[in-house]
């Protein structure tokens, strides 16, 4: 990918060649600004002394996976590519072990409460946690890019998902007002679904438990897509285990589960949800939005015979896009989010008792848990030099975790390469 450039004020200049920036680097003319995306300050320009041309940031929003693109609107050329992996599910995940921690506390302290007033409102715009933190990660990219880049527009795919379409192609008319349980209780629906017999085994006339496919503990939900027919002794051995490893052995009846079963659809609900505040976050960075449809991106990428990939997609979002993208070369940055820590101050074991607190301090020695570092170890076992990422104690004893291994380490032989910014890098 291209290295963005800025100048001597910290303006955003044309983003360059890895090998001109290189040059520079060696000549002393310029120095690393960041390591991620990497990130050169000329010494010696300024941006009214140079020619810049007009970029364009592109975005593909996607529940797990959001793919970036800053392209050159003059030539086409995509100098640079991202995608952001989200952390929406284990956000959920913890949600609700917090509020079943809670609920167990309540439960046991049983003295009475008075009721709390309900006051509680919800500004306009809210969003779950889960889904605020997908926006809030775009928004931060868009906002680091623009910093960086010479950017004069973004474009967004705004898709929408019907999502009762998607599991009936043929549904039209008054079948959107019935839905899949028209006329039926729960069960019995269920009964007539899987034939009145065991899913797994194909067992008959025993009593029947319904069953989560996709477990609720691992992220399943109550949809009647998602609910099976299941007797006793194979709900119990199945537990909460992914189908595929349960039914492994049996790849016959996995595959007819499979089939039988609708995909589920939290990731285009999630999609669905978050397009909108989206697109006004946007516009709040005051650089023009252009829209596009899932169809026109798919129409862009075929046309111009690109392989499916989710920063490729976002390449080819809009009316904007060239006739003719320069890709070659190109390798995305893959950016995960981590998070900033938790502002959990007493930490709990497994039933929710405290077992330790939290220090008041987040910095020891002007370093930080998350910080990527570089250390050059002169003696011990672990003598050479490592890249990798610390975890702080409050005494001159790091943890460095690099290449699969961890060890501890002295300060002193650190040096700091990237500060923590809530996000993990690979290129």
């Amino acid at each position: 990918m291209r290295v963005f450039v800025l100048d001597k004020n910290l303006k955003p200049l044309e983003p360059c060649h890895p090998a001109r920036a290189r040059e520079l680097l060696n000549k002393g003319r310029a120095k690393v600004f960041r390591r991620y995306p990497f990130t050169i300050v000329l010494q010696d320009r300024t941006v009214e002394n140079s020619t810049v041309h007009p970029h364009r940031i592109k975005i593909d929003p996607g529940s797990k996976t959001t793919g970036i693109a800053v392209v050159q609107e003059e030539t086409g050329r995509v100098t640079n590519a991202l995608e952001v992996s989200h952390r929406g599910q284990q956000i959920k995940d913890s949600l609700g072990s917090r509020r079943s921690l809670r609920r167990g506390r309540r439960n046991r302290k049983t003295r009475y409460r008075k009721p709390r007033f309900l006051n509680r409102t919800r500004r306009q715009g809210w969003l779950p946690p889960s889904l605020e933190s997908r926006i809030s990660n775009i928004e931060t990219w868009v906002r680091r890019i623009n910093k960086l880049c010479p950017i004069t527009a973004i474009s967004q795919e705004l898709v929408r998902f019907d999502l009762q379409q998607i599991q009936n192609p043929e549904i039209s008319g008054v079948q959107y007002q019935r839905g899949e349980l028209f006329g039926f209780e729960v069960k019995e629906y269920l009964l007539a679904k899987w034939g009145r017999k065991c899913a797994y085994c194909g067992v008959e006339n025993v009593p029947f438990e319904i069953d989560h496919i996709l477990a609720k503990s691992k992220g399943g939900s109550n949809r009647v897509s998602n609910l099976c027919l299941s007797c006793h002794s194979c709900n119990q051995t199945k537990g909460n285990k992914p189908i595929e490893e349960f039914l492994k052995k049996k790849p016959e009846v996995l595959k007819r589960i499979l089939v039988q079963a609708k995909t589920p659809l939290k990731d285009a609900a999630a999609v669905n949800a978050t397009r909108w505040e989206l697109y006004r976050r946007l516009q709040s960075t005051g650089l023009p939005v252009e829209v596009g449809s899932g169809g026109r991106t798919k129409f862009n990428r075929k046309t111009r015979g690109i392989e499916k990939t989710h920063w490729a997609d976002a390449a080819c979002v809009g009316a904007s896009t060239p006739e003719k993208l320069l890709m070659n070369g190109i390798k995305p940055l893959n950016i995960k989010a981590k998070g900033h820590g938790r502002r959990q101050r007493c930490g709990t074991n497994k039933f929710g008792f405290p077992i330790r607190h939290a220090p008041a301090q987040k910095f020891f020695l002007c370093f930080q848990t998350g910080d990527l570092v570089k250390a050059n170890v002169l003696t011990g076992k672990y003598a050479g030099i490592y890249v990798g990422r610390i975890a702080i104690r409050f005494k001159p004893s790091f943890k460095l975790t690099t290449g699969g291994k961890s060890f501890d380490v002295h300060p002193k032989y650190l040096k700091t390469i990237h500060r923590a910014d809530g996000y993990e890098y690979a290129s």
